[in-house]
């Protein structure tokens, strides 16, 4: 059972689809967004939720104060999930927006618009090294100048290669067989 941490929409049930998503534990989500809190990266911000399964890391950064979040997810099954998910978080809340994009998200990423402040990116573990640098390549143009991605692997996959799109590994952290990587725009990027 997967629920929603903190915030506005605090202990709401979310469902979870059957197979072909991997969520985010709760230890984990807890200790992520009390970092994200801390550095007030949540508050007002405008989130993008990559490969989104339930959608959890976005509703619960919608919870706590978040002013959007477009969550893209390819599966049509958990992208009826994530709509129902929208459902159950929005009724708690009166200012909250959230879309579902249910679409590749690399071919989601080629249209969208942006500023995005926050990003959670969290492929299937057997999403290719090569697939997840085009991600972060196209995500690269859509971000704000102090933007927070997160990207979470599991403990045996390589490092995201961040520099290739322009962005520096901030922090790292490791959970059991899960591992998050924090980047941010490299300050070089910044000023071209």
């Amino acid at each position: 059972m997967t629920r929603i941490i903190a915030g506005k929409a605090r202990g709401l049930r979310l469902d979870v689809p059957g197979s072909g998503t991997r969520p985010t534990s709760d230890r984990v989500r807890e200790s992520l967004f009390g970092a994200l809190e801390s550095s007030d990266a949540i508050v007002g911000s405008r989130v993008l939720d990559l490969y989104a399964g339930s959608g959890a890391l976005g509703l619960e950064a919608l919870s706590r104060g978040a002013r959007s979040v477009d969550l893209v997810e390819r599966s049509r099954p958990a992208a009826a999930i994530v709509r129902r998910n929208i459902g159950t978080v929005v009724r708690s809340m009166t200012d909250a927006t959230a879309r579902v994009h249910e679409s590749a998200v690399l071919a989601f990423l080629r249209r969208a618009t942006g500023p995005y402040d926050l990003v959670f990116t969290d492929p299937p573990y057997d999403v290719d090294d090569e697939a997840m640098t085009a991600d972060l390549i196209a995500l690269a143009p859509l971000l704000s100048d102090d933007a927070v991605v997160v990207i979470e692997r599991a403990r045996r996959s390589t490092p995201p290669d961040v520099g290739a799109a322009g962005l520096e590994v901030f922090r790292e952290k490791t959970y059991g067989d899960t591992v998050l990587w924090w980047a941010q725009p490299a300050v070089e990027s910044q000023s071209r």
